[in-house]
């Protein structure tokens, strides 16, 4: 939401630029033609004209030009000469620009200050409040310290216009100099603007609040009683806008007892008739939040506030497909965390030919979530029509809909299984696969009871040709050979092509042929005997291989102890329908309305923050949806945690009695370093250590984690605290799931010598290594993921937790990085300038300001020095080039712009590698930000 909607809406008005004009002299769209040779000298000479159209004129060519990327910035003070009018229309577009090349212009834009602080006290509200927004929108520390005077007489300005715009402009003023803030006291004035006699101003004073309280993390809104009742009082009053920041600071409050909780509900409640959908979903988050207040679960108030929520839900679904699909997501969460507010709604969730194929597959999630023994009839009805579509992932993700309705619903699972039978026999390839898979499902729900059915799914074996289609009747075949009379046959046509089979298949086989050993050795030795061979001597995957050699091992052995482990009684699953943690679920209620409520994520998961006073960043962010479970209940793909080679003295399975041994000496890998930060010198790199782990998430200890290179060794650097293990940690096993980079572990043990006891700190440093088959494919036309994947063990504890750390992609840049002048020069005309990436870089440290310096410090990174130049026609501008080059062998050549006297720095980035541009962009940034 943009606070500054009603000034964008007063310039719009004033200037139609894109829209055309209705002025004297024709439409203002004439302004965006391309202008012949020379252009800027009659800029120049109109900007200095005396006559006041031809003066306005000229300023909307400029803005024109800089709105479609041209670069106007030589024109900076005769624009800034115009600012000295009485003309509002031209003082906005003059302000316009400003705000627009501020930070490349800094010691410029102090000429305006004068003009700012003049304009601050007009007597016209407007321009006194379009002074302030502009000194805010000018991020750049030298005009704060004007800033304030204005600001102060703003915040207490008679025009409730004026007032409200200052209380926005210092959450803007706090981005920039929180300390300033405070010491000015605008923290207690926006207080007061709370209790202002103007609903705007009151919106306004909360927004920024609640702005301020996300940027500095810290609870500065604070609600007493007599200003709760303000916020109340402003709600029916002020804009939609105004309504949805009042209701999510509501959300936040914790009333003091039920019968408060009760008295704001019932003043939030006719916000759910609003027309503004984010003002029904804020409503709804405050009245769930408080819901939990008002005691027992069946009591009169709280089933009428249920049937009072269900209509507008609902209403929610009859808007554009977008909404409609935000609705649904935050639509999953209630019926998690209160399915009786929608129980008797299933049907609104029904299908309509026309939606849209992502809110086709969130209406179905619901519909599952809705699902009861009341209803199962007429929803398998629907999924079962939803079956004959034409989209293929529509259709499967409805048979997979049947399936886990039989899973959720005991006494329905024979009706469910009937309509999978009935879908199985239209013959459909793509049906009948994923009835199998959803049928093996049901079986581990059921064991022992559906296998009549094993028949007619034997028929269609000549119909499956996907991996988890084949993997699912594999292990039905193996789960019940004593019940097929041609089980070991069945399974002999899968042997055939087991080398070409994919590695989950490859695995079932494995397994299924033990088993069918198990139960019938006379028949199936030799091919028992063929798989092992096959697995052990033949296959390069470790997890095949090492599966391979236990069963091996245990039928040589001991044959019991094989059916003990192999044919033992497992667990039957459970219905995962409502599989969010409670304490997730409560936490994504409170983000309703919220990009968390979309994503399913809380915001710490996806949102990457700087906090004040440091350069650590906190969270990540939300590329790999991939690896997390799916709609289909399927688990984590972590690389599988178990996979372990035969020599190392660690033990991620617990199956062989292995216990962590201490390594030799000589080994190389993961060592604890008293000087992981690289403080002795030698172009050491340092790691910028940010937490990954949580106490709660690792058994009681805290873990930091950075990157870096020392001498062409790629380092991951840990920081452990022990917070509450009252276990010392001493041993830990570490696996990485398959990355951008192809990195893994160069050994899978991390030692901590000393041990670490509670209330201690200790590091460790693992040498992770580029192998080829650890590499995950980047999706065409998507940037390569920052994000790493770690599964470790605590193995003393048996404590196995996870997590994902973003790479510092400048520990990936080789030594031999360096390029000759005329390769470099080659290289960059060959790169296509469509494959140019470029940012600017602010506020940067004193020195990464000067050339050498910045050329020093990135020559510690293998960041390569090639040439430097000043820039022809503009003074005091320098640019300078630079070549890296990764272990894998991408280049990445790069083109950095300073100016003498400012504290920023322009990159212009090229490779033929884009989907890793990015990172090796944002390197480099980093680099030039850190002290």
């Amino acid at each position: 939401y943009d606070y500054d909607y009603d000034y964008d809406y007063d310039y719009a008005k004033m200037n139609k630029m894109t829209k055309g004009g209705d002025s004297a002299s024709g439409s203002d769209s004439r302004f965006f033609t391309t202008q012949k040779k020379g252009e800027m000298h009659e800029l120049r000479m109109e900007l200095h004209s005396t006559d006041r159209n031809t003066k306005v004129d000229a300023v909307k060519k400029v803005i024109a030009s800089m709105t479609v990327g041209k670069d106007v910035s030589m024109l900076f003070t005769d624009v800034l000469n115009c600012v000295q009018t009485g003309n509002i229309e031209l003082k906005k577009l003059v302000y316009l620009y400003l705000i627009n090349y501020a930070k490349s212009q800094p010691e410029l834009t102090l000429l305006a200050v004068n003009t700012f602080v003049k304009d601050a006290s007009d007597p016209n509200p407007l321009i006194r409040a379009l002074a302030v927004r502009t000194m805010g929108c000018i991020r750049v520390d030298r005009i704060t310290e004007y800033l304030c005077e204005p600001l102060g007489r703003a915040l207490r300005d008679d025009d409730p216009y004026v007032r409200k715009t200052a209380a926005v402009c210092v959450a803007k003023l706090y981005d920039i100099a929180p300390d300033l803030v405070k010491e000015r006291g605008f923290l207690e004035v926006l207080h007061d603007l709370i209790s202002d006699s103007n609903p705007s101003v009151v919106a306004n004073g909360v927004a920024a609040l609640s702005e301020i309280a996300e940027t500095s993390g810290k609870d500065v809104m604070k609600i007493s009683a007599s200003v709760l009742q303000k916020l109340l009082a402003a709600l029916n009053e002020c804009t939609e806008w105004g309504q949805v920041f009042i209701l999510d600071s509501l959300a936040k409050y914790t009333p003091a007892d039920g019968r408060e909780a009760e008295g704001i509900i019932e003043r939030v409640t006719p916000r759910l008739q609003h027309a503004n959908s984010a003002v029904v979903m804020s409503a709804v988050k405050v009245i769930l939040s408080y819901m939990e207040m008002m005691g027992n679960q069946n009591s009169d108030a709280v089933r009428n506030l249920t049937r009072k929520l269900a209509p507008p839900l609902v209403t929610l679904l009859n808007n554009e497909p977008e909404i409609q699909y935000v609705a649904l997501r935050n639509i999953n969460l209630i019926v998690q965390k209160r399915p009786n507010i929608l129980e008797n709604e299933i049907k609104v969730f029904f299908c309509k030919y026309n939606d849209p194929i992502y809110v086709k597959m969130e209406k179905l999630e619901i519909i599952i979530k809705l699902v009861s023994e009341k209803n199962i009839d007429q929803v398998l009805l629907e999924l079962k029509e939803y079956a004959t579509e034409v989209d293929v992932d529509f259709v499967r993700k409805s048979v997979s809909a049947i399936g886990r309705c039989a899973v959720k619903l005991e006494r329905a699972a024979e009706r469910c299984i009937g309509v999978l039978l009935e879908l199985i026999q239209t013959k459909v390839n793509y049906v009948v696969q994923e009835s199998v898979i959803v049928i093996k499902d049901i079986f581990r729900r059921y064991p022992n009871r559906y296998e009549s059915i094993i028949a007619t799914l034997c028929d269609n074996l000549d119909t499956l040709d996907e991996p988890l289609a084949k993997a699912s009747m594999i292990w039905i075949i193996g789960e019940y050979a004593e019940r097929i009379d041609n089980a070991d046959e069945l399974l002999d046509t899968f042997l055939e092509t087991f080398e070409e089979e994919d590695p989950a298949v490859q695995l079932q086989l494995l397994t299924a042929t033990v088993k069918c050993f198990l139960k019938n050795p006379e028949d199936t030795q030799d091919m028992v005997q063929r798989v092992l061979d096959m697995a052990t001597e033949e296959s390069d995957n470790p997890d095949l291989r090492d599966r391979g050699f236990i069963y091996w091992r245990l039928l040589s052995t001991d044959p019991e102890a094989a059916k003990m482990v192999v044919l033992g009684d497992k667990p039957v699953i459970e219905d995962d329908t409502f599989r969010l943690e409670p304490s997730l679920l409560n936490t994504l209620i409170g983000q309703i309305a919220t990009l968390s409520s979309v994503y399913h994520k809380p915001p710490e998961a996806f949102v990457v923050r700087g906090t004040h006073g440091d350069g650590n960043l906190y969270g990540g962010d939300g590329d790999d949806d991939d690896e997390e479970e799916d709609g289909d209940g399927e688990e984590v793909n972590y690389e599988d945690e178990n996979d372990v080679g035969e020599d190392t003295a660690v033990d991620l399975l617990d199956m062989g009695g292995v216990a962590a041994a201490v390594p030799d000496a000589a080994a190389p890998a993961s060592t604890s370093s008293g000087d992981m930060f690289g403080s002795a010198g030698g172009g050491e790199t340092k790691s910028r250590m940010v937490q990954v782990c949580t106490p709660e998430k690792s058994g009681g200890i805290d873990i930091h984690c950075g990157f870096r290179q020392i001498n062409g060794s790629i380092r991951m650097d840990f920081e452990f605290t022990n917070v509450s293990s009252p276990t010392d940690l001493a041993s830990l096993a570490i696996q990485l799931n398959k990355n951008a980079f192809g990195l893994s572990p160069a050994s899978q043990q991390i030692l901590c010598n000393p041990p670490v006891a509670q209330g201690s700190k200790g590091t460790s440093t693992v040498e992770l290594v580029v192998t080829p088959n650890m590499l995950a494919p980047t999706a065409d036309g998507q940037n390569a993921s920052p994000q790493i994947q770690v599964a470790i063990k605590n193995m003393t504890t048996g404590t196995v937790f996870y997590f994902a750390a973003n790479f510092d992609f400048e520990a990936l840049f080789a030594a031999d990085g360096a390029l000759e002048r005329s390769t470099f020069i080659n290289s960059w005309k060959s790169i296509d300038d469509q494959k140019e990436m470029y940012s600017t870089v602010q506020d940067l440290p004193p020195g990464s300001a000067d050339i050498d310096q910045v050329s020093a410090k990135f020559k510690a990174y293998n960041i390569f020095f090639i040439a430097r130049r000043p820039v022809p026609n503009a003074e005091g501008q320098e640019v300078v080039y630079f070549s890296m080059k990764t272990e894998t062998g991408m280049i990445f050549l790069t083109e950095l712009t300073f100016k003498h006297g400012v504290n920023a720095c322009k990159i212009c980035l090229k490779t033929e590698a884009t989907p890793y541009g990015t990172l090796a962009k944002t390197a480099l940034e980093n680099l030039l930000r850190a002290p």
